[in-house]
Parts: C-alpha cells; structure tokens; sequence
C-alpha cells in the first residue's frame, strides 16, 4: 500500500512539475512576439550573464549528462567518466577561442560562417551532422528519464518519454528562447538541490564515503585505463566535439557582447563541473550496493541513478530526485529542439524560401520543426538501449565532422568552398568505415581491429578522423584557392 502511494505521489509530483513549466514556458510568448523572429531564436540578442550561466549549464546538465555519468561510473569507474571534465572543458575552450569570435561577426546560427564563405548549399550538408547529433543527444536525454520514470513512478518508459517531449515541444513552440531561458533557471535550482539530497541520503545508508570509497577501490577500477588511446582519443572527443553545437552558439549569440559570451562559456564549464559531482557519488554508492541483500539483483548500468534513488533513499528524497531529472530533461530537450530547428528555418528554408521568407513566414516554419525533431527525437528514444551510448555517439559525428570545419571556417582565411565538400567526405567516410554498433553499420576500414587482450579498439580512429578532415580542407582549399577563390565574411 506505501509502495502504491509513493508512486502516486512521484507522478502527481511529476504532473504538477510539468504545469508549472508549460505555464512558465508559455507567459514568455509575449516577450517572444515583442521582439519577433530574433527574439524567438535568440531572445532579441539581450540575453543577461547570470541567466545566461544558468541557461548555459541547465542545457549540458541534462538528464544523459547525470544518468550517463552515474552508468559510466558505476560501470567503469572513473577513469570511465570522462564526460563531467570533457564537457565542462569543451566550455572553457570553447569560450576562450569561438564564442567571442562568433558573437563578434554577429551570426544568427553556428551555419552562417558556413553559408557566407561556401554557400547555402554546403551549409546544408553541415546541418546533417548538426542535426543527427541534436536527435541524439534529445534522445538520450528523453530515454533516462523514461527509465527513471518507470523505476520509480510506476510509469511505463512509453508514456514517460512521450509526455516528457510533448510538454518539451509545445512551450517551446509558443515562446522560443525565451521559455526555455526561464524554466531552465527553475530546472537548474530543482537539479543541484534534488541530487545533492539523493546522494547524501544514499551515501549514508550504505555505510558514508569511507566505505563507498573502499568497496570503489578493491572492486580494481580504480586503476588507470590499460590502453590510453583509445581513452584519449574518447576524451579529445567530449572537449572538442562538444563545441560545434548551436545549441552552445545560440546562448553565446544571444548574449550582448563578445565579452559576456567569453565569461558566460567558462562560468557555465565551472558549474557544469559542480553539478556533476551528485551524479559521480551516485554511481560510485551503486558500486558499493550489496543488491542481493536488499532483495534486488544486480541492475543494468543504464539504470543505476534511478534505481540508488529508489532503493537506497526515502520516498520523498527519491521524488525529489525524480523532479531534478525531470527538470534537467526538460532543461536540454528544449533547448535542443530549439537549436536545430532554428538551424533548419534559418539556413536552410530561409534560402530555399527567398524574399518570401518574412519574419512571420520563419516564425510559422519554426514552430513546425519544433514539432517535427521533437517527434523525431522520441522515436529514436523509444528504439535505444544505453543511455550513455546514445549520448556519446552525439558527440561522435560532431567532433570527427564539424569540428575541423568549424576551425577551418573560422581560422584558416584560405579555406575554400570545394575545401570544405572534400573535407566533409574524408571524415564521414572515415568515420564511418570504423562501423558504428549502435547504428548497425559494420567496420570496413583495418584500424577498427581490437587489442586481443582487452577487447578494446586501441586505434584513435575518431581523432584520425577528424585531423584528416581538418588537414584535407587545409590542403585542398590551397591547391584549389586559385579556380576556386575563397570568401571571407560578409
């Protein structure tokens, strides 16, 4: 009967939380109409430093950054959780060396130094990457929530993922940046107090840090990886590749200055750090959990934060912990729509569309591909297992594909059109000749062969990639610059 009632609390505690959000999502249209097409993809270029951090953070922290991170840990260890450090990284260089740049030249979306150096049409074969790695990481984001919901609500995975989403789409559909600026101030506060309560409830019940770290260290994960290529060839990936997002661009080109862009990057890096630790406790307790003994079997690593909130927390902390995941979903998936949506209306119908594409023309297109990535992302959620897979891979393609563009386009005053194409084609094809299991495409290319040993592909082949990339636009732009003239920004 206790059980019973927990759940029904945890899901009027969840509806309740999605009420106030729509509602606080939707009473910033008005603003958002005020200040038309802009103010709906970059809050009218006003957007404060101290909301700006708050927005900046909320977004990294989403619900695959915590459940990943705690299924990495808990899992590997963490030498294995590279994505706290990785990211929180990939903010502060990010800050130091592209966000003043692009809010300097005063782009719209990260594809227009794309589109005015090499074209509409090379800005819209980047906007593939851009998108597959948006879908990829919402789905991440949507599946651990479901997983938590139907671990600790009662509320089957379809359902979590499906609501979840649709209260994500049609606030964001109203008001823009605006709505997803406001509610992710709410979000962020509800996830650093609803995680940090969670993880010392837990630690306590299992006996406090010294015997957490104890039962970390003899259980042997605590050693260093035996092979560090691969490791580094993962952790360049999360610096790196977690740059070249719009969904990181649309926050620095909203701010007021390239200044505030700059510190607004390196205060998110801190606090995304910060907001990390939680998630890392949660999946070192999970280690040190004697399952068998609270009449449980061994849970499946995607499962672990949920399943700590459950079993080893009391029912009020583990709702609200189940409140701060929900917020941290609804904090990156709006934003995340938000951002490849505002690609797509921007970049590739505003082109297409011509004179015909008058700030009420973006404005319709815009509320129409929210729609349609949202529905794009669930489906993907509903047909994937790991969480922290999914979330990786989202990084994948970014980093191997746009990270070396984006150097490019922005540094390399001699990088050309066909460059760029060319470029494009070596790190897709590399990329995707090591195969990729999540996807069921199988590795065709030699360095995808694994150390005996450890089972651990030894070749950095996503860096490989990525170089390659960079040094094919590089030479190629060179040896074409004379036919095929570059152009510099407008």
């Amino acid at each position: 009967m206790e059980y019973s009632q927990t759940r029904w609390t945890a899901v009027l505690a969840i509806a309740a939380l999605y009420l106030f959000l729509y509602y606080l999502g939707s009473r910033a249209s008005r603003r958002a109409n005020a200040t038309g097409f802009t103010g709906m993809i970059l809050a009218g270029r006003g957007l404060p430093l101290g909301i700006g951090v708050i927005t900046m953070t909320a977004t990294w922290v989403g619900g695959g950054y915590l459940s990943g991170t705690a299924e990495a840990t808990y899992s590997g260890g963490l030498w294995q959780a590279q994505a706290p450090w990785g990211y929180a990284l990939s903010l502060i260089f990010g800050g130091l060396c592209f966000a003043p740049t692009m809010r300097r030249l005063g782009f719209t979306t990260m594809l227009d130094p794309f589109e005015q150096r090499y074209g509409a049409d090379v800005s819209a074969c980047l906007y593939l990457p851009a998108l597959l790695g948006e879908l990829f990481w919402t789905a991440a984001i949507l599946s651990a929530l479901g997983a938590t919901f139907e671990v600790i609500a009662g509320v089957p995975f379809v359902i979590g993922v499906v609501l979840s989403a649709a209260v994500a789409v049609s606030y964001t559909a109203q008001s823009g940046l605006w709505a997803v600026v406001l509610t992710d101030v709410v979000q962020m506060v509800l996830v650093f107090i609803s995680l940090s309560v969670a993880a010392i409830f837990a630690m306590g019940n299992v006996g406090g840090v010294a015997v957490v770290w104890h039962e970390y260290v003899a259980s042997g994960t605590s050693s260093p990886p035996s092979s560090w290529l691969p490791w580094w060839d993962s952790a360049l990936l999360l610096v790196c590749g977690g740059i070249p997002w719009h969904v990181y661009f649309q926050r620095v080109l909203a701010t007021e200055s390239p200044g505030i862009a700059r510190r607004l990057s390196l205060w998110a890096g801190a606090l995304s750090l910060t907001a990390a630790v939680p998630a890392l406790a949660i999946g070192l307790i999970g280690r040190a959990t004697d399952w068998g003994a609270l009449g449980v079997s061994e849970p499946d690593s995607a499962l672990i934060l949920p399943m700590v909130l459950h079993h080893l927390t009391p029912s009020a902390v583990a709702i609200l912990g189940l409140g701060g995941l929900a917020a941290a979903v609804m904090s990156s998936v709006d934003s995340s729509i938000l951002s490849a949506s505002s690609m797509a209306t921007w970049n590739i119908y505003r082109p297409l569309a011509g004179s015909t594409a008058t700030p009420a023309a973006l404005r319709r297109v815009i509320r129409r591909m929210i729609v349609i990535v949202g529905c794009g992302a669930t489906i993907i959620a509903l047909n994937v297992q790991s969480v922290y897979a999914l979330w990786f891979l989202s990084s994948d393609f970014v980093y191997c594909i746009l990270f070396p563009q984006l150097v490019c386009v922005l540094y390399d005053p001699r990088a050309n059109r066909l460059g760029a194409l060319i470029g494009f084609c070596v790190s897709l094809l590399l990329r995707l000749g090591a195969g990729e299991p999540l996807l069921g495409i199988p590795g065709v290319l030699p360095y995808t062969a694994e150390d005996v040993t450890s089972g651990v592909m030894v070749f950095p082949f996503r860096t490989f990639a990525m170089l390659a990339g960079l040094v094919t636009i590089s030479v190629v732009s060179r040896l074409t610059g004379t036919k095929w003239p570059p152009k510099q920004f407008n």
